[in-house]
């Protein structure tokens, strides 16, 4: 549980190092099954340590008894577990045959990166935790807008493996200083690299409500008049420019709000240079519905069918989507609109002079998603995140997702604003610092200014340009001349 622990809440990112050096001199001299066995157990046990809390939404929510619902998380930690045991059983069959430490450390990098990228990217992706979000404090963040998450993850690896080397090889002291030598030297330059790559476009007040709904009631229809109420009264009484709502804070399909409710929510929008944005469902049995945010202000009236509508993109398996063969589980687990449809625009939300890029629940675990809208003329000058998270506890999944918030900021050099149903309510500087935070669990709403931002990273333009492929070219490179290598070295 050392490596869960480098992450939030308790932010301690050295342990992070300190769990891959602990697992890399276990792995030490083990064939390739010993070390997909020891790759499998590190990985199951700091991902099922990691997302625990999916056991809240599955049995309390779900309605699936306790055993069954703790086998479900222990099996997705199982076999998103199998990415490290892969990397293990390939690190320990190419070192095999004996190279330099330094090399090891190397190809141990790019195996992690390679595992780390697999786990983000296949069957629709599930990077929680990914292991360079425990860095968006300390040093390395300052790696974050140039190489991003994945590239801070193989950094650590490469560290870590470095140690590990280095203590191995301790009775040689000048040997053990040199494997040291060059990771914490590159990893130091990151601080010495240029960091700022954006330039402000202007402040924006903002009011981000906090509905504090028990997700055992939001769908009720008892609940529904009372929701109307609360957003009528929450949106009127709000003093920002711009107004976020959480996550289908409006637990309805847009289509069944009445017009006059309609025309009464915007009221506050309808002149001037003042927007809301409101989570709701759009659509309708015959096309499918969308978890969406959609905008209310002068220029967008959804009474009168002429809106702006950002509908999610980056579904969620068995909670917005179904994958073939599990309509039983998602029927068992009786989830509302539990099989949605994926959103088709990208377009920011423009207001008072910024240009707003609306993101729903884990979407911002994605930057290749994110990343063309932040480069080019048109670029959306900040995020909103919109989020319910009351699906899951209060503990360790707010902190861990307002962290991951914090690396999409420090990546892409944009603020993020954060919107939540339980917490955690959030302004986060394109720094990556939380500014302003309202506590969990609570009814509220918070005011703060947030700084647009212009211009583009490194690492935003090239994923825009290329997506994840550079990176796994460059794991897959060092695996491929390392094999190349051996071959050569096994050669009569």
């Amino acid at each position: 549980m050392v490596h869960t622990a480098s992450f939030a809440p308790l932010n301690a990112w050295p342990l992070q190092i300190v769990g891959l050096v602990l697992l890399l001199l276990a792995l030490d001299r083990a064939g390739p099954a010993r070390a997909a066995g020891l790759g499998w157990a590190f990985g199951f046990c700091w991902l099922a340590s990691g997302f625990w809390w999916l056991f809240i939404s599955i049995n309390q929510f779900g309605g699936i008894p306790a055993p069954l619902a703790a086998a479900a998380v222990a099996l997705l930690a199982a076999v998103l577990a199998l990415y490290y045991a892969l990397a293990a059983a390939l690190w320990a069959r190419l070192r095999s045959v004996g190279t330099t430490p330094a090399s090891n450390a190397l190809l141990f990098a790019a195996c992690w990166l390679l595992a780390e990228l697999a786990r983000g990217v296949l069957f629709t992706g599930f990077p929680w935790i990914a292991g360079g979000y425990a860095h968006t404090d300390g040093p390395l963040a300052a790696w974050a807008p140039w190489i991003g998450v994945y590239g801070i993850g193989a950094l650590t690896a490469w560290i870590a493996a470095s140690i590990a080397s280095a203590w191995q090889q301790r009775q040689r002291p000048a040997r053990a200083a040199a494997l040291l030598l060059l990771p914490l030297v590159i990893s130091s330059a990151g601080l010495a690299l240029p960091g700022e790559f954006t330039r402000s476009a202007g402040h924006l007040n903002v009011t981000l409500l906090q509905s504090n709904v028990a997700q055992d009631v939001k769908f009720e229809p008892a609940h529904i008049e009372r929701v109307l109420q609360w957003h009528r009264d929450a949106l009127a009484t709000a003093r920002g420019t711009l107004v976020v709502t959480p996550e289908s804070s409006i637990p309805l399909p847009l289509g069944i709000v009445g017009a006059d409710t309609l025309a009464a929510l915007r009221s506050p929008f309808a002149q001037g240079d003042r927007a809301a944005l409101v989570g709701i469902f759009v659509g309708s049995d015959a096309e499918g519905y969308t978890n969406s945010v959609v905008g209310l202000s002068a220029a967008s009236d959804p009474s009168r069918g002429e809106f702006y509508h950002y509908g999610k993109r980056h579904l969620l398996p068995f909670g917005e989507f179904i994958p073939l063969g599990f309509g039983w589980f998602v029927r068992a687990m009786s989830i509302p609109i539990g099989d949605q449809e994926r959103g088709k625009s990208i377009e920011p939300f423009a207001v008072a002079g910024q240009r707003v890029r609306p993101l729903i629940c884990y979407e911002d675990l994605f930057a290749e998603d994110i990343a063309s809208s932040v480069v080019g003329d048109s670029a959306a000058t900040m995020l909103a995140n919109v989020t319910n998270l009351a699906w899951f506890g209060a503990v360790m999944v707010q902190d861990q997702h307002l962290q991951f918030s914090r690396m999409r900021a420090l990546e892409l050099q944009r603020p993020i604003v954060r919107a939540t149903n339980t917490g955690a309510t959030a302004v986060v500087d394109h720094q990556g610092r939380v500014s302003a935070r309202l506590p969990p669990l609570v009814q509220g709403a918070l005011e703060a200014s947030v700084e647009g931002r212009v211009g583009a990273t490194p690492y935003a333009r090239w994923l825009a340009e290329w997506g994840l492929w550079p990176l796994a070219l460059f794991g897959a490179a060092i695996v491929g001349a390392v094999v190349i290598a051996r071959r050569r070295g096994a050669a009569p």
